[in-house]
């Protein structure tokens, strides 16, 4: 896994619990441990990749016995699959909200692109699970990522199609077109090695491309 950011983050998915609940320190309801052992092995996997991780590295990890993590995940691959569903899962609605929160389409696009990069900036462990697996021809794992563009590109659609005229399979080729655009782009960058202040000048690029081309499908879009 090779993204490295200026802001290293945790990810904000233990919010609720407090530090030493986070570590495995204490006595867990079945939900809130399920949680736990979620967030230490995102940390894990994000940092050593699928293949080199074991059960044992995530149980050390999140401070408990391997025989407690597999009472809540049959198998590594399993829990793998958890803790990127559930990424997924929290990157979709970040990006969709800003879609309903508004009925400015230059806003629209403006802030379904600065919750891509939020998510980025603020979970680099998330982005790295989700864009650099080192499991990506697991068809379950594709499945997964299948779920992000669809789904992203479904809501993109659905205003696009009524705003600008177009058929429902023009708009969905469209949404998914934007979306590989914005993601492949993105992934460029951090490749190279962009810096924080790198990454926020390819999010205005990405923007003026990303708005200069949708605003012109149809002069309804404006």
């Amino acid at each position: 896994m090779s993204a490295h950011f200026e802001n290293q983050s945790e990810p904000t998915a233990l919010s609720g619990l407090s530090a030493e609940q986070a570590t495995g320190g204490i006595r867990l309801p079945k939900k809130l441990r399920r949680q736990q052992l979620v967030f230490s092995a995102l940390r894990v996997f994000s940092s050593q990749g699928y293949h080199v991780t074991t059960m044992n590295h995530i149980a050390s990890a999140a401070d408990v016995t391997k025989p407690v993590l597999y009472q809540h995940f049959k198998s590594k691959r399993d829990l793998y699959l958890a803790v990127l569903d559930e990424q997924i899962d929290d990157l979709i609605k970040r990006i969709v909200e800003p879609l309903y929160r508004t009925e400015n389409n230059r806003s629209r696009v403006e802030g379904a692109l600065s919750a891509f990069f939020e998510f980025i900036r603020t979970n680099p462990q998330g982005y790295r699970l989700i864009f650099e697996s080192d499991i990506q021809s697991d068809l379950a794992v594709q499945e997964c990522l299948d779920k992000l563009y669809t789904s992203i590109a479904g809501h993109i659609a659905g205003i696009l199609g009524p705003n600008a005229g177009l058929p429902i399979k023009e708009a969905v080729l469209l949404a998914r077109t934007l979306t590989g655009m914005v993601i492949s782009a993105t992934q460029h960058a951090i490749s190279q090695g962009a810096s924080t202040d790198e990454l926020a000048q390819v999010e205005q690029l990405v923007f003026r491309l990303a708005w200069g081309g949708i605003s012109i499908i149809d002069e309804d879009w404006e």
